[in-house]
């Protein structure tokens, strides 16, 4: 006879979602100054934001102190939940004491000791959130969770919002995704593919969130707090050019450089 189920509790397989801070440098200090530099002007747009410590693109033979790194990431509001790392890695990261977590990245690990370009849009860059699964059993919950329930798309169809995205609430979708209704402030889209938005932005749009640099997002009335392309983001503390501030705009990649362009409409 199955065990009777638990009203208190479960344990199931899952996966979040979380950032993932890819280490490429041994330097502490070097780590410690950029995470202060891109951070202090916007301290809230990652506050408690879970966050996978990725030290694959570590050359063979580096290491770095797990601890330390972890202690960084907290110091800027962001809670580091694992590790990624290669089987020759798992050694020395395994004295952390952070659990190991499998990352199935689209584009997968860059090869050790490739140089990449920092993509910097404005004054700001950081790495695309990626699709973190847990290797255990149990279930964890982001620390991040919004007020409202995140509608996800299970498929890598277009999904379609009618209505209105309040403050908190957080859409991610697997392929397209078009809002038909106005993005409030604090209220964020996620798609792995193109964002299509026929109301204000006012909120945040994330778009080619694993790593499609060919994903665009379109808008009929630009005012946001974050944009964002395979994870090369702009926000307002840089402010926007007058000719596309509120205005009808597609956001595109060039190269490492976020494009923001007037749509012509007529």
């Amino acid at each position: 006879m199955p065990p009777r189920k638990s009203p208190f509790f479960e344990l199931r397989s899952g996966s979040v979602d979380t950032l993932l801070f890819v280490v490429k440098t041994t330097d502490l200090d070097a780590i410690r100054a950029e995470l202060t530099r891109r951070f202090e002007a916007t301290p809230e747009f990652f506050a408690n934001d879970t966050v996978a410590i990725d030290v694959r693109r570590l050359a063979a033979g580096e290491s770095v102190p797990l601890a330390d790194i972890a202690q960084l990431l907290d110091s800027v509001r962001m809670r580091p939940v694992g590790i990624v790392a290669d089987a020759a890695q798992q050694t020395w990261a395994s004295e952390s004491g952070l659990p190991f977590l499998e990352a199935r990245d689209r584009r997968g690990a860059a090869p050790k000791g490739d140089s990449e370009a920092s993509g910097e849009a404005g004054s700001d860059a950081q790495a695309a959130p990626g699709a973190v699964e847990t290797s255990a059993e149990a279930t964890a919950t982001s620390a991040t969770q919004p007020a409202e329930p995140v509608r996800v798309a299970t498929s890598a169809q277009t999904l379609v919002i009618e209505k209105p995205l309040r403050s908190g609430q957080r859409i991610y979708a697997k392929g397209d995704l078009v809002v038909l209704g106005l993005v409030s402030y604090g209220a964020e889209v996620i798609a792995e593919g193109n964002i299509h938005i026929y109301a204000p932005l006012r909120g945040r749009a994330l778009a080619g969130v694993q790593g499609n640099h060919d994903a665009r997002i379109f808008c009929t009335c630009l005012e946001p707090e974050l944009i964002s392309i395979a994870g090369i983001y702009r926000t307002t503390e840089n402010p926007l050019p007058a000719d596309v501030l509120g205005k009808p705009v597609q956001i595109r990649l060039d190269e490492e450089k976020l494009m923001i362009e007037p749509l012509r409409l007529t």
